[in-house]
């Protein structure tokens, strides 16, 4: 599909109450209303198509936009694209799926450490969230690579824009739940921290409590592996009987 023929998709898949329900969510009038149910779908079918993903984000779109991140070859996308769209960010779902593309490239160091610093509520939330992304996925990174930005959200979290604070929470919460090590120093930081208030607009959404929220995925990962376990343990027992 070539980027007329993607839009022209997103157009028609688009609803007026998704588009009111985008604009509650701070997204601007240049949607179509399309439900990421809906989004996933031409994204599996379109798979990698870095041209159209180039030519996607300069349509300002926001569901077009969402289908750039997805569709972009991250071995292809270059740091000045990247740069690019993250500048002309203007939403947090933007935000979110600019941080997914960034995560699938070697810039992601690069671009978490320099956007951490970043006094501006889109980048500095891109910044953050690449910083959970380095936590729940980099096993190379030492625990000591975390520490310091522990210290620096426990220090700047309430004062940091808005959505820049529900980032930081995240990426609080993903350091908390990366191993043993780290998480009493993340729960110990979270308990002096303490809520973290963020205005969700006209939304039902919350930013979660980290504690709580680490104690979750904490028993999630607890019950996964209990039933892997079990089901080793059967699979195990079966072939002995044989």
């Amino acid at each position: 599909m070539n980027t007329a023929e993607i839009m022209a998709a997103l157009e028609a898949a688009g609803t007026a109450q998704n588009r009111k329900i985008a604009k509650r969510h701070g997204v601007d009038d240049n949607v179509f209303g399309v439900l990421r149910s809906e989004v996933n779908k031409l994204v599996k079918q379109i798979k990698i198509n870095h041209t159209a993903a180039l030519e996607l984000w300069e349509t300002g779109n926001f569901d077009a936009r969402t289908v750039a991140t997805m569709i972009a070859d991250p071995q292809k996308i270059d740091e000045a694209t990247l740069t690019h769209w993250g500048e002309t960010t203007h939403d947090y779902g933007t935000a979110g799926e600019v941080s997914n593309i960034i995560a699938k490239t070697p810039y992601i160091r690069a671009f978490m450490e320099r956007w951490t610093n970043d006094e501006g509520e889109w980048l500095g939330r891109i910044g953050w969230l690449l910083l959970s992304h380095l936590a729940a996925g980099d096993n190379s990174l030492p625990d000591s690579f975390f520490l310091p930005y522990l210290a620096t959200i426990e220090e700047g979290i309430h004062t940091a824009k808005n959505r820049t604070r529900d980032a930081m929470n995240t990426a609080l919460i993903s350091i908390g739940t990366r191993n043993a090590a780290l998480e009493g120093p993340a729960y110990a930081a979270a308990k002096r921290i303490g809520r973290v208030e963020v205005d969700h607009g006209q939304t039902d959404c919350e930013t979660p409590l980290a504690i709580p929220y680490m104690d979750r995925i904490k028993a999630h990962r607890a019950k996964r592996a209990a039933e892997k376990e079990a089901k080793s343990a059967a699979a195990k027992a079966t072939k002995g009987k044989k």
